[in-house]
């Protein structure tokens, strides 16, 4: 049977390379485009609830575009709908967001108008390197806010916890708010290691069972959960029971998950 989540098809339309295993009216190859907003909605439907989000720079392909809302496919395989008006044509982008947060500013000078606040991980085309300033397309970004995407971060639990503080929401993957998986995604996808969106497949399709003593960096998965090591005794996680990202000892988040009716650690795997 197909996840939807990861099948590019809708009944009207269909990825091309799916001809022949799933009923639809049009086969297409689809279109690339790039998410033109801070943070994106990609949806279960159109005008749907939240599966998960997508970046500013975020590159998709598109299968439809119908009644304002275009059925994509993301670069981790995630299917969905996000709202056309945030899609435009793509450009190649040289930089990201490497702080919690930045913005693109009117005018090489932190007392002008701010144009546009950018989360962790968005991705920026510079045009032009400033004094203190990158020039980008959206405008004008502190360099010390920037990071080349040839020079990816080496370690993905440093990412992690610069989401501390971060509010929980369902589905989230920015600064802005995140969930377990999505605090996960963003910091390996910072180190340049690719990613599922959700813990179920993360937890199905990412590193190496192990034994043992934990170490920093190792993910621990319970029941549509997951948290990442930062030394062997803490983790930290995305979390509604903080409301927030938060350190916790794996064994008291152990203990506090179990007894909240959630069950055991499901699987422990290392990067």
């Amino acid at each position: 049977m197909n996840d939807r989540r990861l099948t590019p098809a809708n009944g009207r339309v269909a990825a091309l390379h799916l001809a022949g295993q799933v009923t639809a009216e049009r086969y297409l190859a689809g279109a690339p485009m790039m998410l033109i907003r801070p943070v994106s909605d990609l949806c279960a439907a159109a005008d749907g609830a939240r599966d998960r989000q997508l970046l500013l720079g975020a590159v998709v392909t598109v299968y439809e575009d119908q009644d304002g809302w275009s059925f994509v496919q993301a670069a981790d395989g995630y299917v969905g709908y996000v709202a056309s008006d945030r899609l435009g044509p793509v450009q190649a982008a040289t930089h990201l967001v490497g702080t919690a947060a930045t913005h693109a500013y009117l005018a090489e000078d932190f007392r002008s108008a701010d144009v546009m606040a950018l989360p962790f991980g968005a991705r920026v085309t510079v045009l032009d390197e400033r004094a203190k300033f990158y020039e980008t397309t959206l405008g004008f970004i502190p360099k010390k806010h920037l990071r080349p995407l040839d020079r990816p971060f080496t370690d993905p639990a440093t990412v992690a916890q610069l989401h501390f503080g971060v509010p929980y929401l369902w589905g989230g993957n920015s600064t802005r708010g995140i969930d377990c998986s999505g605090l996960v995604a963003a910091a390996l996808h910072a180190c340049a290691i690719a990613s599922p969106a959700d813990s179920d497949l993360q937890s199905a399709g990412l590193g190496v069972e192990f034994r043992g003593a934990a170490r920093r960096g190792d993910l621990i998965f319970w029941r549509g959960h997951v948290a990442m090591m930062v030394d062997e005794a803490t983790l930290i996680h995305a979390n509604a029971h903080h409301m927030a990202t938060a350190y916790e000892p794996l064994e008291a988040a152990t203990l506090r998950i179990a007894a909240q009716g959630d069950g055991p650690v499901t699987a422990r795997r290392r990067i």
